[in-house]
């Protein structure tokens, strides 16, 4: 709490402001800020919102495999060692996205719910999410800095109690 007439910052039960003398009126509270109750809807909107950037690049991804090097390759002079390896690998890693963004999207559902295992779930996204530049680096390290403490382990598991009650 703050005093009304210089705006020193006044400690618990405190009945005179320390800087201009004046006399605090009312009780002081403590008031604890949850850090988790303050992000994690915003946090679990972001996560469904590029779980669906996700998407669109994995299908995309497996789109273009299929097509450059599928069917339009007889058509072209391109040599056949090309698509030996390239349409596969390209198919993994378009797999692999959406695999990934079915993940995030599990994770930012069970977060706006109070899930008890999408803290746990969102933190392995975020990680994996840091090699993403720049949106996944800057969603994962928001993530590690909402839910990775261990505070935030307490303060998610009562939010998750709150929910279920």
């Amino acid at each position: 709490m703050f005093c009304d007439q210089c705006g020193n910052l006044l400690a618990t039960g405190q009945q005179y402001c320390s800087r201009c003398g004046k006399q605090v009126i009312g009780r002081l509270q403590v008031v604890s800020r949850n850090r988790v109750q303050e992000h994690v809807r915003i946090l679990a909107i972001l996560w469904l919102a590029y779980s669906v950037l996700n998407v669109l690049g994995g299908v995309a991804m497996i789109v273009v495999a299929n097509t450059i090097f599928g069917r339009l390759i007889h058509v072209a002079d391109v040599p056949g060692e090309i698509t030996v390896w390239l349409r596969p690998l390209l198919v993994s890693i378009g797999s692999l996205i959406l695999i990934k963004s079915a993940a995030g999207f599990l994770a930012g559902w069970g977060l706006l719910q109070r899930e008890s295992w999408a803290r746990i779930l969102a933190l392995v996204v975020g990680f994996i999410s840091l090699l993403n530049l720049p949106v996944g680096t800057a969603l994962g390290t928001y993530t590690l800095w909402v839910l990775l403490p261990a505070r935030s382990d307490e303060e998610y598991r009562m939010l998750a109690r709150k929910q279920a009650a």
